[in-house]
């Protein structure tokens, strides 16, 4: 399928949406993925492909995918990306993945995001508020500094109550401090046998709070990860 580029937004220094509209309405469900295809000269070797999670809502008119940016030494894809001019096509696969909410909506959920992992989050929480739904979530975002943080207006619309740890934080800031920890997601509330904690940030991360959590007693079962490979730990 085609879509077509709309604009882009800035949110932070280094962490872009892009917005694309398509040609036939897409149909996908809250925190999946796809893979987009952009041809540009000269590509180095990751190529011309790219995994992104939808970090819109299926509620929402356009898709747009979040993503950092390195002001140096960042991929071909991703110069290409911010060179697009509207009207500028791409290609994207039908999207795909499990990383959504569950089907009963009164389990209780733990979500945990490490920096750009947000964005499936970011499609779950807009789907929510667009809805009126609710859901029993606690949600954990950490961050390296607090210009890091964004979506800030979703997580407060959808009415999810969050915690936000932030591991190299200014003075100024108010909030939890240091590294998110296995101890710090049980002592927010010690997870119902029935919960499942749905956890998204760069691979690292996850592998190291996933064995800790099992370590502690949680099950692998109740355990939901979408791992960002590329991605330094928070």
């Amino acid at each position: 399928m085609t879509a077509i580029y709309n604009h882009c937004e800035q949110l932070t220094d280094n962490i872009y949406s892009f917005y694309f509209e398509t040609e036939l309405p897409l149909q996908y469900t809250a925190g999946q993925f796809t893979q987009m295809t952009l041809s540009h000269n000269e590509p180095d070797n990751r190529g011309i492909k790219r995994w992104f999670t939808l970090s819109s809502s299926p509620t929402e008119d356009m898709l747009s995918i979040t993503t950092k940016i390195a002001s140096t030494h960042g991929s071909t894809f991703k110069q290409a990306l911010q060179n697009l001019k509207p009207g500028d096509s791409i290609g994207i696969d039908e999207p795909m993945g499990d990383f959504v909410l569950p089907k009963h909506p009164q389990t209780p959920l733990v979500f945990i995001a490490g920096g750009i992992g947000i964005t499936p989050f970011r499609s779950m929480f807009r789907w929510l508020a667009d809805t009126g739904n609710e859901r029993p979530i606690k949600f954990l975002y950490a961050v390296r500094s607090e210009d890091e943080i964004v979506f800030q207006r979703d997580l407060n619309e959808a009415r999810v109550h969050s915690t936000i740890v932030v591991s190299n934080p200014s003075d100024a800031w108010g909030g939890e401090r240091g590294k998110l920890t296995a101890e710090q997601i049980l002592g927010l509330e010690k997870p119902a046998e029935d919960s499942l904690i749905y956890m998204s940030g760069p691979e690292p991360m996850l592998v190291a709070l996933s064995q800790d959590l099992v370590d502690a007693g949680i099950h692998k079962s109740q355990l939901v990860t979408d791992f960002f490979p590329g991605y330094e730990k928070i």
